[in-house]
């Protein structure tokens, strides 16, 4: 039953109309997705409750994203197309949420075959495709920038804080920095403690691409900690371990 459910999401949302204009009129500033992410989002937390009974505008947001073929797309500076597909990650992940809201961690969405990032809920370039798709077929392969997973959030309080605004082309730079230091910082998370540098699972799963950026995963994080943390970080013997990752929900309760 449940999956049936997922499946009459899917085919609802496939049937979004799109019109030239729309896609021609995009909106690079993504004011409406800022309405949003204001009005909903606190401190990194979502009201799910709220957003849930007032989906109109993040619906209108995901109707202009789907609306842009990708011949258009493929037109634009690279940071343009960085922000939209995360921005596009982000909104449809607020979607799959407030469609099965009240739930206490996205796990709990799909089955076991089929996770909440295999479900068909993302419209792009006139076809649905998955969040997992998005992210490692598209992000991770076309725009290999680690700092993307600083900014992709899966509606879990262990991910890295969902920003009160959209990523934007011209300030882009400059919020992935941000995300990375916000997220260094929670130290919960990631912390330099007794010699030993403690981190978040998300640079164990995706250590491939920092590795690849700065040539080890120490390499790539030090210079988001402070003095003396960082020359230590890179002076050291550094042994690694894995704080546990957080999955329930990044509500507001």
């Amino acid at each position: 039953m449940r999956y049936i459910k997922l499946m009459i999401v899917a085919i609802l949302w496939a049937t979004i109309v799109v019109t030239p204009a729309a896609a021609a009129d995009f909106d690079q500033s993504h004011g409406t997705l800022e309405r949003v992410l204001s009005r909903f989002v606190r401190d990194a937390r979502v009201d799910y409750a709220g957003l849930k009974a007032n989906p109109k505008e993040l619906d209108s947001y995901a109707n202009s994203l789907s609306a842009v073929p990708e011949t258009e797309f493929r037109r634009w500076p690279e940071k343009d197309r960085l922000s939209f597909l995360i921005n596009l990650y982000n909104a449809q992940t607020l979607r799959l949420i407030i469609h099965h809201y009240p739930v206490r961690s996205i796990k709990k969405i799909g089955s076991i075959r089929r996770g909440p990032w295999d479900q068909p809920v993302v419209p792009l370039f006139g076809r649905m495709i998955t969040l997992a798709e998005l992210e490692h077929k598209i992000i991770r392969k076309e725009y290999p920038d680690p700092r993307a997973h600083f900014a992709l959030v899966c509606a879990a309080k262990g991910c890295p804080p969902l920003r009160g605004e959209p990523y934007v082309a011209d300030r882009l730079d400059a919020q992935l920095e941000e995300q990375g230091r916000l997220f260094i910082s929670q130290r919960q998370k990631n912390r330099w403690e007794d010699g030993v540098l403690f981190l978040s699972p998300i640079f164990e799963w995706f250590k491939e691409d920092f590795v690849n950026k700065s040539g080890s995963v120490t390499a790539f994080v030090a210079p988001y900690f402070p003095e003396p943390a960082r020359r230590e970080i890179l002076t050291s013997a550094v042994k690694i371990e894995f704080t546990d990752y957080d999955w329930s929900l990044n509500d507001n309760n």
